[in-house]
């Protein structure tokens, strides 16, 4: 686009909004394709399962798939499976007339697991955990029943860093979400094709594309406060300290094993000084070399150096 092409745009509001939308939505295609692409998610003859709650993750993921299916070189089908659990005041007519809409193949599960969930946690606490197993456990069964080969959840790169600082923080342990998994059961895999997308991507393409939200806090649990305390830090830094929520994500693309302190993982026991160098020895003395604070609004702005070892835009 010339720049005299570029200052109309920019001057009529319709063709701005156009343009913005044509960038952001550019944007997420080309970060879920790097992640299909990165984790080898989906595979030609593939059905895909997207589980689709109602929020604005997981519309945008099918939205996001259903695009990419188009022009893919390769050849799968998706079904949307929304899992109604009867929680009071759910809009049951919301979905299936907006996934009619937009002619994709669906199915609602309705299972009363707020009755079971609402029997057992006592008033005031967070229902969160127990209700996901159930659901989960539920998805599973109705994955095998439509032949499903994979299975598409809607978390993004915000969710996977905040699981990675509650496990560090709460858990004592140094585990996030990753983008691909096999199931609990051993029976599915189980894919996050968002993993590499910001969740302020998301919230902005949602809010543009208009889909008609559900809100989550129906079944008028308490919400997780250790998660919702995490997630506030990571928007702060996002907002005081651009890029550093990227950089946080690289890091989890580029483990050194041998430079953390678990037996497990890196054979320490037998270390042992053989007169090879190598380059996982001791470097603990060598100048760090970090981004440059005052660069760092630049960096946000394109791929940060790394980044393309995992695929992030």
């Amino acid at each position: 686009m010339d720049a005299k092409t570029t200052a109309e745009v920019m001057n009529d509001p319709e063709k701005k909004a156009q343009y913005n939308l044509n960038k952001l939505a550019k944007r997420l295609r080309h970060g879920v394709g790097d992640a299909i692409n990165d984790f080898n998610m989906i595979e030609d003859g593939d059905r895909i399962m997207v589980c689709l709650s109602g929020g604005k993750d997981s519309y945008t993921l099918l939205d996001i798939l259903l695009n990419l299916q188009k022009s893919a070189p390769i050849d799968f089908s998706i079904v949307a499976v929304n899992l109604d659990q009867k929680q009071p005041g759910f809009p049951e007519h919301i979905l299936p007339e907006y996934l009619q809409s937009i002619g994709v193949e669906y199915r609602i599960v309705e299972e009363d697991t707020y009755s079971i969930v609402k029997s057992i946690i006592p008033e005031g606490k967070t229902t969160c955990s127990l209700c996901s197993r159930l659901r989960r456990g539920i998805l599973y069964r109705v994955a095998e029943e439509l032949g499903a080969t994979k299975i598409a959840l809607g978390h993004h790169r915000d969710d996977i860093l905040e699981t990675l600082l509650l496990n560090m923080f709460y858990g004592g342990k140094l585990k996030g979400m990753p983008p691909k998994l096999v199931s609990d059961n051993g029976k599915h895999v189980v894919i996050r094709p968002l993993a590499y997308c910001r969740e302020k991507d998301i919230e902005r393409y949602a809010e543009i594309k208009q889909f008609p939200i559900i809100p989550c806090n129906l079944c008028g649990s308490q919400p997780n406060l250790q998660r919702q305390v995490v997630g506030d830090m990571l928007r702060d830094w996002d907002k005081r300290f651009p890029g550093r929520l990227e950089t946080m994500f690289t890091a989890m693309c580029n483990v050194v094993p041998s430079h953390l302190a678990d037996p497990k993982q890196f054979d320490f026991v037998n270390i042992r000084a053989d007169g090879v160098a190598r380059e996982d020895g001791d470097k603990a003395f060598d100048k760090e070399s970090f981004s440059d604070p005052s660069r760092i609004n630049i960096l946000a702005s394109r791929p940060v150096a790394g980044l393309n070892d995992c695929g992030e835009m």
